[in-house]
C-alpha cells in the first residue's frame, strides 16, 4: 500500500537537490537600474549594493518613485535580493503601479548563488516536556516523556484558522508544523492506510449525484482503536465515504466502544456513507504515537509535538500568513529563483497577468495551491513545487466565447507530493480557458489528478507523469470531461508510467470522462497504467501514434451517453433544441462552426452515440488491447494498429520502448515519438539541479 500520510519526514529521498538555488538569468536585459534588498539592512538606507533596504515593500515604493520621477529606465529596474530568511508580517502586494514594461520589466531576484527565503510563518523555540499528569495519560504511552509543549499565544499567534472539510466544502488546515522545512504530521491513526467501514446504521440514499432522501452519519468500525478518541475534544476523521473519488473531513459527535459505532458530526457526506469505505481519524492528542506528529488544543492555544530530532538543533515553523505574494494588474513583472514557504493559502496570486513570470522558484510547505495565474503571456517556469495542501500551478485566461487565446503556460516545473490536506481534484496542474499550454513538466506522488484541463485548445505535452492517483480510483492522471464545446486540445508526447489508482485497483491514464469530445490522444508513451486511453462516451476523439506497455487495457471506448449517463446529453439536446446554443455558446456559428466543423453538425444522427471516435497506429504489448462497449463499437474506427507483431523496442528490459528503425510499426505509418526529449530540460531556468525522480 503506498504511504498516504502527511509526509513525515520523507523528502530527504524525493526533493530535488538544491546546487543551484538562483537559476541563471539569462532570460532577464541587463537592468538600468539595480536595487538590493538584504535581511540586515534597513529601508532608511539608499537601496545600494553597500547600503540595502530591508524589505521588498521598501524596493517597491522606491520603483514607484523612479516611475513619477522620469519613468522606467531602458532595461527596467531589478531588485536583487541577497540571502537570508524574510519572515512576512503581511502579503507583499504589487498593482497596477507597479508594472514594468515590455522593454523595461521588474525583476525581483535572488542574488547569484544564494538562498532567499521568503516566508508566512513564525519561528516556534520555547519548547517544555509535557508533564501535567492529564494530558501525559492521554498520550500513548511510547510517546510519554518525548511530546513536548509551546504556548503559540505567548509568541503571538491567536489565530490558528478553520479546518476546511475537503470534498465540496473546500478550506485549507488552518495553521499548520513545519520542522526543517518538511511538513510534519497532523496526528491521526492509523499512520498509514485506513480503517474499514464495517456497517452503516443510518439512513443512506444514494446515486451518482448525491443524495436522494435523509442521510445520517452513524456507523460502525474495524477493530477498537477508535474507542480511545471517545474523550478527544475535537476529534475528526477523513472517509472515503462512499465514492473512491469523493474525500470528506467530519467532526467526530461520539463513539460508542461496546459496540464500535461512530456517529459524526453535521454536515453529512453528499454521497452518503457505505459499507466497506475507509477512514482514518485525525487531530487527535492520544494518537501522537510516532515522531513528527503533532496536535494543536484550539481551546488553550498549547502546540504539542514529538519532534523526530532535537528540538534545540531544529527549526520548528508554524504557518501565519495566508499569502505570500499578491500581484493584480501588475504587468511585465518577473519573480526569479526566490524560495516561498510556510502560507496557509495560496503561496502566490497574481490575477490579471500579462507579461508576467515566475521563475526557477522554489514552493514548499504550504497550505493550499502553490500559484494561480488569471490572464495572458504569463506563466511558471522552471520552479519545484512540493508539500502543497492543494494544488501546484492553476493558469486561467483566455475568451471562450470568441476562441481568443491566453497562452499562459507551465512548462520545465517539478511537482511532487501535492494535496496534502484536500485530497481529491487539487491537481499539479490546471489549465482552463483557452489556448494555455504544461510542457516539459515532471509530476509525481499525488492521491488524485496531475493535469485537469477545460475549456479550448490547450496543449499538454512532453510531460513524465507517474506514481499518480494513488488514493483514488475512477480517476484519470490526465483529467477532462462534460462539455460537448470544449474541444481541440492536444495531449502530445508525454511518458505516463506506474499509474494503477488505489490499492492498485485501477484507475485511469488519459480520462476524457462524460462525453468529452474532439480531443486528440497523439504520441504518447503509456507503460504500466491501467485504462491508459479512455474515451467516457464523447465524440470525435483520436487515440493516434501512442506506444502501450502492459497497460490493463490500453484503449476503453463507451456509450454511457447511450445509457446511464444520458442526462447530461438530453440537458445539451434540450438546450439546442429551444435556445440553439450548447453550454450557452453559438456552437454552429463562427468561430466554433469554423475551428470545429464537426461540432457544428450537432444534433445530426445518434448525437449521444461516441461518433468519431478513431483509433489508429497504436502500438500495443503487453496487457490487454480494448475494452469497448457494443453500443460504442459501431462508432469506433480502428485502423492500422500494431497488435500481434513484436514491436521491436531499443531495449525494453532496461525501459527503452523506443522504436527501432525496423519497428513494423512504421510500415502502417507510425511517426516516432520524441521519447528523449520528455520531462525536464536543462536549459537554465531550472530552480535546482540534478534533480530525484522517485
Amino acid at each position: 500500500m503506498k504511504r498516504h500520510r502527511f509526509f513525515h519526514l520523507a523528502f530527504a529521498t524525493v526533493v530535488s537537490i538544491h546546487l543551484f538555488p538562483s537559476p541563471a538569468d539569462a532570460d532577464d536585459p541587463p537592468p538600468g537600474v539595480e536595487l538590493h534588498v538584504a535581511s540586515d539592512g534597513d529601508d532608511a538606507n539608499p537601496g545600494a549594493a553597500s547600503k540595502p533596504f530591508a524589505t521588498l515593500e521598501r524596493a517597491r515604493d522606491e520603483i514607484r518613485a523612479i516611475k513619477k520621477a522620469k519613468g522606467l529606465p531602458t532595461g527596467g529596474v531589478a531588485v536583487t535580493v541577497r540571502g537570508g530568511l524574510y519572515a512576512l508580517d503581511r502579503a507583499f502586494e504589487l498593482t497596477a503601479e507597479d508594472s514594468g514594461e515590455a522593454k523595461a520589466p521588474i525583476v525581483y531576484r535572488a542574488r547569484k548563488g544564494e538562498e532567499v527565503r521568503i516566508s508566512g510563518g513564525k519561528r516556534v523555540t520555547e519548547w517544555q516536556v509535557v508533564t501535567d499528569p492529564a494530558v501525559v495519560e492521554r498520550l500513548d504511552p511510547a510517546a510519554r516523556g518525548k511530546v513536548l509543549q509551546a504556548d503559540l499565544r505567548a509568541i503571538g499567534v491567536t489565530d490558528f484558522g478553520a479546518m476546511g472539510g475537503g470534498f465540496g466544502q473546500g478550506g485549507g488546515p488552518g495553521l499548520e508544523l513545519f520542522f526543517n522545512d518538511q511538513p510534519t504530521t497532523l496526528s491521526r491513526y492509523p499512520n498509514d492506510g485506513f480503517i474499514k467501514i464495517t456497517g452503516v446504521k443510518g439512513k443512506t440514499e444514494v446515486d451518482v449525484r448525491g443524495t436522494k432522501g435523509r442521510v445520517e452519519a452513524d456507523f460502525t468500525y474495524e477493530g477498537d482503536r477508535p474507542d480511545r478518541w471517545k474523550d478527544e475534544n475535537d476529534g475528526w476523521v477523513l472517509g472515503y465515504w462512499f465514492w473512491d473519488w469523493a474525500e470528506q473531513r467530519q467532526r467526530i459527535e461520539s463513539i460508542d466502544p461496546a459496540t464500535n459505532r461512530m456517529t459524526l458530526a453535521k454536515p453529512y457526506h453528499s454521497y452518503g456513507y457505505r459499507k466497506g469505505q475507509w477512514f482514518h481519524g485525525f487531530n487527535l492528542l492520544s494518537e501522537i504515537d510516532t515522531p513528527g506528529e503533532w496536535h494543536l488544543d484550539r481551546k488553550s492555544g498549547v502546540l504539542y509535538f514529538w519532534p523526530p530530532s532535537p528540538i534545540a538543533s531544529g527549526r520548528a515553523t508554524v504557518s501565519v500568513r495566508d499569502n505570500l505574494v499578491v500581484m493584480r494588474r501588475a504587468h511585465s513583472i518577473t519573480l526569479r529563483g526566490l524560495t516561498f514557504e510556510a502560507a496557509r493559502g495560496t503561496a502566490i496570486k497574481i490575477d490579471g497577468a500579462l507579461n508576467d513570470k515566475l521563475v526557477g522558484c522554489t514552493l514548499r510547505n504550504v497550505g493550499g495551491t502553490a500559484v494561480t495565474v488569471n490572464g495572458a503571456n504569463s506563466g511558471v517556469v522552471g520552479c519545484d513545487i512540493y508539500a502543497t495542501g492543494d494544488g501546484g500551478i492553476s493558469l486561467s485566461g483566455g475568451d471562450r466565447a470568441t476562441l481568443e487565446p491566453a497562452g499562459l503556460y507551465a512548462e520545465n516545473n517539478h511537482i511532487h507530493h501535492w494535496s496534502r490536506w484536500n485530497r481529491m481534484y487539487l491537481h499539479g496542474i490546471s489549465l482552463h480557458g483557452v489556448g494555455n499550454r504544461a510542457a516539459h513538466n515532471l509530476l509525481h506522488h499525488s492521491p488524485h489528478t496531475a493535469v485537469f484541463f477545460s475549456g479550448n485548445d490547450h496543449v499538454i505535452e512532453l510531460n513524465e507523469i507517474h506514481d499518480v492517483c494513488n488514493e483514488s480510483n475512477d480517476a484519470g492522471a490526465i483529467y477532462a470531461g462534460r462539455d460537448w464545446t470544449m474541444r481541440g486540445t492536444e495531449i502530445r508526447y508525454n511518458h505516463l508510467h506506474h499509474i494503477r489508482g488505489f490499492e492498485n485497483r485501477g484507475c485511469i491514464g488519459v480520462y476524457l470522462d462524460d462525453m468529452y469530445c474532439g480531443t486528440s490522444i497523439f504520441g504518447n508513451l503509456f507503460h504500466d497504467v491501467t485504462r491508459a486511453a479512455f474515451i467516457g462516451g464523447g465524440r470525435d476523439n483520436r487515440i493516434v501514434n501512442n506506444i502501450f506497455v502492459d497497460c490493463k487495457p490500453a484503449v476503453h471506448v463507451d456509450s454511457r451517453a447511450l445509457g446511464w449517463a444520458h442526462d447530461h446529453s438530453d440537458a445539451w439536446l434540450k438546450e439546442i433544441a429551444e435556445k440553439g446554443t450548447l453550454s450557452r455558446i453559438r456552437y454552429n456559428q463562427p468561430p466554433y462552426s469554423t475551428r470545429y466543423p464537426k461540432l457544428a453538425e450537432l444534433p445530426g444522427p445518434d448525437p449521444a452515440a461516441p461518433g468519431g471516435s478513431l483509433i489508429a497506429r497504436n502500438v500495443f504489448q503487453g496487457g490487454k488491447w480494448d475494452e469497448v462497449d457494443a453500443k460504442a463499437r459501431p462508432f469506433v474506427t480502428f485502423q492500422d494498429n500494431l497488435l500481434d507483431a513484436d514491436p521491436r523496442f531499443v531495449d525494453a528490459a532496461s525501459g527503452n520502448y523506443q522504436l527501432r528503425d525496423d519497428s513494423p510499426a512504421y510500415k502502417l505509418g507510425f511517426e516516432r515519438i520524441p521519447i528523449e526529449k520528455i520531462g525536464l530540460v536543462d536549459d537554465g531556468t531550472r530552480a535546482s539541479r540534478p534533480v530525484e525522480n522517485r
